[in-house]
């Protein structure tokens, strides 16, 4: 499972012009689910996006996680993030879970946001979408979940 992950100081995701998402301070998700990705990824990501201490303390210093700032998140799904582009032209999508599968666990990376305490909202999964934001810094990090041998449930 892979994510970029971007501080926001406000972010919405609209289809047909129809804003379906929108949050104020917090991170914007884009979120890519690979072929062996189960429910311990999802779990891995969730807390840590969760826990990520990206936001300024007192000082200053990135310091402060989401439940400490009051922030939300807005999860988008996001298949191209398993594009792979090291040969050819054309990226290859083999390692892109298959759609039920990769709407499954971008449900349940939502559902453990939401356990954890965090608001979330989201886009339309496999919609056409036009997503907005304001940078926050800018802050932008790249996450991928650990693989491990029957990690995938």
């Amino acid at each position: 499972m892979k994510a970029v992950i971007q501080r926001v100081k406000e972010a919405r995701v609209s289809v047909e012009g129809r804003v379906v998402g929108e949050i104020g301070h917090g991170v914007l998700v884009l979120l890519g689910v690979e072929v062996g990705d189960g429910c311990r990824q999802a779990d891995w990501m969730a807390e840590k996006i969760v826990n990520l201490r990206i936001f300024s303390d007192q000082a200053g210093k990135m310091n402060l996680a989401l439940p400490e700032v009051g922030g939300s998140v807005l999860a988008v799904s996001q298949f191209t993030l398993a594009g792979n582009c090291a040969k050819g032209r054309r990226p290859s999508f083999d390692t892109a879970a298959a759609p039920e599968e990769a709407n499954r666990l971008y449900s349940y990376f939502m559902g453990k946001v939401w356990e954890l305490g965090v608001p979330v909202q989201s886009g339309i999964f496999q919609a056409d979408m036009a997503v907005s934001l304001v940078n926050d810094g800018p802050v932008t990090f790249i996450l991928e979940s650990p693989k491990k041998a029957g990690a995938a449930t």
